[in-house]
């Protein structure tokens, strides 16, 4: 595996490849992925995702990646090291550094609202206009559009969280929403006797614990956030529905329509065709 390092506060980088002979990479940084034009797939932490134009990736230091070149692809690059978001005076996102590493969540693309995307795109394109000219103050420009971005990316990733939880919520909520979805692939670890266990509170006082801290059950926050994730896979992804069935760890295909209908009215197939 290789270690990819930065010595700067941030770089911006445009890199047009035909193929990429860069494999397994892990960073000591975030990095944003803008795609300009071209198509492939993502490889990251052993999920294949595929890429098109437009689509707003971000990869941070705990996620194995490599790309696989279908065609002739541009990257816009933009890699900020973790010092840069923790020393950053943000006015309304605290800690947002560990906010970002709910990125690892998401399938491919992060932005999951036209609006965003259309607001991305044209600061890329401002971007790459700073790029292509050498004019004075660049640095301070880029850094602007950089926030921008970074702000745009957390605001769409904390939307999978529960309304009500904010970084200031209560630490041990947060800590039980980070177990959660950390562990939403394997249904034993996030039970309630398991969790309660973990987090040294009853089974009993757990339910009542999380509904008042979150103004929902926690069944409940369990099952949207394991559909918001299958939704992604079925939006963003080429996966197989056994696939799916296996990396959620459902019985089997029936289990999973069954499951995906109850909550989203339709299913998988069906949703599947409203998205081509």
């Amino acid at each position: 595996m290789l270690q990819g390092n930065t010595y700067k506060s941030f770089e911006v980088i445009y890199r047009k490849e035909n193929s990429c002979p860069l494999k397994k990479l892990h960073f000591s940084f975030f990095q944003m992925v803008y795609i300009i034009s071209g198509d492939g797939f993502l490889l990251i932490n052993g999920n294949k995702l595929p890429y098109r134009q437009a689509n707003f990736m971000l990869l941070n230091s705990k996620d194995s990646h490599s790309f696989e070149v279908s065609s002739p692809t541009e990257f816009l690059l933009i890699r900020f090291m973790k010092e840069y978001i923790s020393e950053y005076k943000w006015k309304s996102t605290d800690h947002l550094e560990s906010l970002l590493y709910y990125s690892t969540h998401l399938s491919g693309c992060v932005i999951n609202n036209d609006s965003d995307g259309i607001i991305v795109n044209s600061i890329i394109n401002s971007i790459l206009l700073e790029l292509s000219s050498s004019s004075g103050y660049d640095e301070d420009l880029l850094s602007n559009f950089i926030n921008a971005l970074i702000v745009i990316a957390a605001r769409n990733i904390i939307s999978i969280k529960p309304k009500n939880v904010t970084l200031s919520t209560d630490k041990k909520l947060q800590d039980i929403v980070d177990y959660i979805q950390t562990n939403i692939y394997f249904p034993d670890k996030i039970k309630a006797a398991v969790i309660g266990e973990l987090f040294s509170i009853s089974e009993t006082y757990l339910g009542s614990y999380f509904k008042k801290q979150c103004g929902e059950t926690m069944q409940h926050f369990i099952s949207n956030y394991r559909i918001r994730l299958i939704e992604h896979r079925l939006r963003f992804s080429s996966m197989r529905v056994n696939e799916i069935v296996n990396e959620f760890s459902f019985s089997d295909e029936s289990h999973l329509n069954k499951f995906f209908k109850k909550h989203k009215g339709i299913s998988l197939t069906g949703f599947r065709k409203t998205i081509f």
